[in-house]
């Protein structure tokens, strides 16, 4: 899982620069370069006091609150339920009551391990996507203020 989390991390940092790489701004009313760069970083403060998001300093990834697991990855317990619906299955299909639990808590197991990895991805999906929205949003204050100074923003 830490892969996922450093490809994430990668990935949310390599979108944090290309919000602002992806404005241009042109000095519609003939600023100068100097004052330009003077009101880009004014503009830049300005957006984070706004949306409260830094591009420079995305804010670390934050951990899901993960179910208790196992050293296997599994919800304590799943083995053991599933063991004695195998168990019950067993007896009354094959009169193998021993089969069918050994059987049983695999299956369960693996379910277990399935759906954690299955809310532990849905956790980052939904970081992404606030992370993106925060980049939205700065991006648009941004913007919103270099062209209230006279700028062409695109």
């Amino acid at each position: 899982m830490h892969p996922r989390i450093l490809l994430s991390l990668a990935l949310v940092l390599a979108l944090v620069g290309e919000a602002v790489a992806q404005q241009y701004v042109y000095p519609a009313k003939g600023q100068s370069a100097q004052q330009q760069k003077s009101d880009e970083a004014a503009c830049y403060t300005w957006a984070v006091q706004q949306t409260g998001f830094d591009p420079a300093k995305p804010p670390p990834p934050q951990a899901a609150a993960k179910p208790p697991t196992t050293a296997t990855g599994t919800t304590p317990g799943a083995g053991v339920r599933g063991a004695a619906r195998g168990a019950v299955v067993g007896e009354v299909v094959g009169g193998d009551a021993g089969a069918g639990a050994a059987a049983g808590a695999a299956v369960a197991r693996s379910q277990s391990r399935k759906q954690n990895a299955a809310a532990a991805q849905q956790g980052q999906q939904q970081a992404q996507a606030a992370t993106q929205q925060q980049q939205a949003a700065f991006a648009k204050a941004r913007a919103a203020c270099l062209e209230g100074r006279g700028y062409t923003v695109k």
